[in-house]
């Protein structure tokens, strides 16, 4: 699973506003239903059911919101860099500016386990998350995010 896979141009935001986690939730649900067609607030009730179960804020400044959605029929994803970073709730207590949404359909056990690893594995390189950091657009930050390495485990 190549982030590719994921993402459209259409489903990457350069500048995101939100001032909280809630709000940012609701701005990457809209974007997500766009992204897929679903309606945002299903999008949005599964993101904050998974957040109860503990933060998706996984550090340094990122956070990877995910949920299942039966109506899928394939892993979908979008990115959003925030204007400002916010507090997420995250594990290292750190405001969050880069957040990677994923939803998935019910079904998709092993395709949402190996996107999360993908995404996972792409956003904790520094150097990566410090180009993203500063890319001016949203076409340099789709190719940042596509044209990484195919990954060898997923």
């Amino acid at each position: 699973m190549e982030i590719i896979d994921l993402l459209t141009p259409e489903s990457v935001v350069p500048a995101m506003k939100a001032t909280c986690k809630k709000q940012a939730l609701q701005e990457l649900s809209r974007r997500g239903a766009r992204a897929t067609g679903l309606d945002d607030r299903r999008i949005f009730d599964v993101l904050l059911e998974r957040e109860r179960l503990g933060t998706t804020g996984v550090g340094s400044g990122i956070a990877i919101p995910h949920g299942k959605l039966g109506e899928l029929d394939k892993v979908r994803g979008v990115f959003a860099r925030l204007d400002e970073p916010i507090d997420f709730d995250a594990v290292d207590e750190q405001p969050v500016d880069l957040l990677f949404l994923l939803l998935a359909p019910e079904d998709a056990g092993a395709d949402h386990l190996k996107a999360l690893a993908r995404v996972s594995r792409l956003l904790r390189d520094p150097a990566m998350c410090e180009k993203l950091r500063g890319s001016p657009s949203k076409d340099a930050l789709y190719a940042l995010l596509t044209d990484s390495l195919p990954s060898k485990a997923a």
